[in-house]
């Protein structure tokens, strides 16, 4: 049987298997999987994996994720407060930076394993791991230095510090901010992660101008994975647009893989790329909330006619929204399927 580890390293190699990888990434669904509301679910890790596992053996997708919500990176950092919504994704209510003051006193710890908010995180590693480790990708999700800031002090204050200072100040956390990002990228590597999320909006022309990229953000990026290892890394710019930047993340990063964004042009983002690494197409997965099933299946089409000449691609969602019915998921998945089987595509 051709599993989702088969298809990516096909793809990674510029090989084909059977069809393209069709990344889906269902995160918090895996509550209604259970019956158990969003807050009982992440409480515990079993849970996580259990939801992920069913998930992906129903649906027949070919990744798997270790996330739970994005919040756990402030925890982590401090962060005392989460808040529960009854269906969405969970947001940091305590923000762990309210005053320049506590830039100095944050504390990364020394050992990300060891945290105790780490926990549960481990046990769905741990589970996925023994259940599906070499057969289906295991995801992680980490957020960049330059936009880990955001989680911990709220996205308009933290523009304000990028953008005016005090530069000192700003520097401080950043710095403190990429060492978090390399014991935590060698953490869920050490956990048996396999994919490895490098979310970074504001390494988009969409938050920050191309010249602060290059002056400031690429800097930042460069000093998260200097020296590490980065198989397995994901360029991903939080759903932004990245194609403008593409060819320089490549040049000076050298990841090999990019998440486009559903506004990004696929042909062109194969194109900049030029079979110099592989390259994902990303639908608009809000839409999926009201889009009939033709509607689906028709732009899955169009994303795939544009994506798998010249190989290399892939086939992802963004962060699935909670309320997308369940029957738009399989329309989407099944249009993937089909489209982008290698015999079918050929016969097209």
């Amino acid at each position: 049987m051709i599993t989702g580890m088969d298809r990516l390293v096909a793809t990674i190699n510029g090989d084909s298997a059977d069809r393209i990888p069709v990344f889906c990434n269902l995160i918090d669904q895996g509550a209604r999987e259970l019956g158990l509301s969003i807050e009982e679910y992440y409480s515990d890790g079993e849970n996580v994996a259990e939801a992920q596992l069913k998930m992906r053996k129903r649906f027949g997708y070919d990744n798997l994720w270790s996330l739970f919500y994005v919040g756990k990176e402030a925890e982590l950092l401090g962060c005392r407060k989460i808040s529960f919504a009854k269906d969405g994704p969970p947001n940091v209510e305590d923000m762990v930076i309210k005053t320049f003051d506590d830039v100095q006193k944050l504390h990364v710890p020394e050992s990300i394993t060891d945290h105790p908010a780490f926990r549960e995180t481990l046990k769905c590693l741990n589970i996925l791991r023994d259940e599906a480790g070499g057969k289906y990708p295991i995801c992680a999700y980490l957020t960049a230095s330059i936009t880990l800031p955001a989680i911990l002090m709220g996205i308009d204050k933290w523009m304000e510090l990028l953008l005016m200072g005090p530069v000192d100040i700003r520097d401080e956390l950043l710095l403190k901010c990429s060492a978090f990002f390399r014991k935590e990228l060698s953490a869920y590597r050490d956990a048996g992660a396999d994919i490895f999320v490098y979310s970074n909006p504001f390494g988009s022309t969409d938050f920050l101008p191309m010249k602060l990229i290059q002056e400031l953000a690429l800097k930042w990026m460069e000093n998260d994975l200097r020296g590490m290892n980065i198989d397995g890394v994901v360029y991903y710019c939080g759903g932004a647009r990245l194609n403008a930047v593409i060819d320089l993340i490549m040049q000076k990063t050298k990841i090999s893989t990019y998440y486009l964004s559903p506004m990004d042009d696929i042909k062109e983002g194969k194109n900049i790329v030029a079979g110099r690494a592989v390259c994902g197409g990303v639908i608009n997965d809000i839409k999926l909330i009201d889009w009939s099933k033709d509607e689906i299946r028709n732009e899955v089409k169009r994303m795939l006619d544009a994506g798998m000449p010249g190989g290399k691609f892939f086939f992802g969602t963004l962060v699935m929204p909670y309320s997308i019915p369940e029957e738009n998921i399989q329309a989407m998945l099944e249009a993937a399927y089909e489209f982008g089987s290698y015999k079918n595509w050929g016969q097209q």
